[in-house]
């Protein structure tokens, strides 16, 4: 029986947003979102872990080749979102409240199809130190 190993690539990139329902009133808006609804943005410095699994390729020994990895990352997120307004410069952030579950199931779904369907994927995005999310969940 092949052995499955989890192999890990962690990325870095600053980003604004403003949490915002267009649907409730400011007040609303306000209790619920508390700071994070300061209609001029506040930023994260976030952390991104990916996670991999698969079986060893006996030819390689990688599950996955992590300069891969860390291009698809660089070219497909990083890009995107480093240094950038999510409410305003990404796209699927238009319409969609840019929290920290919805970015993590944003960029699985932009990671996804870039990654062997034979392979695991999983994100984990630290929005703070001690806030985090993974997606998608076992």
């Amino acid at each position: 029986m092949a052995q499955k190993v989890a192999v890990f690539r962690k990325e870095h990139f600053n980003a604004a947003h403003r949490l915002h329902n267009p649907e409730w009133s400011d007040e609303k808006n306000e209790n619920v979102f508390g700071k994070c609804n300061n209609p001029n943005f506040h930023g994260h410095n976030y952390e991104l872990i990916v996670q991999v699994t698969g079986e060893v390729d006996p030819e390689t020994g990688y599950v996955l080749d992590m300069k891969v990895l860390s291009s698809i990352l660089k070219e497909s997120v990083l890009d995107r979102f480093d240094h950038k307004n999510l409410n305003l410069d990404v796209e699927e952030f238009k319409s969609l409240n840019p929290s920290a579950e919805n970015i993590a199931i944003v960029i699985y779904s932009i990671l996804r199809p870039k990654i062997d369907s034979g392979l695991d994927l999983k994100v984990r995005l630290y929005e703070t130190e001690r806030n985090f999310v993974e997606y998608p969940v076992d």
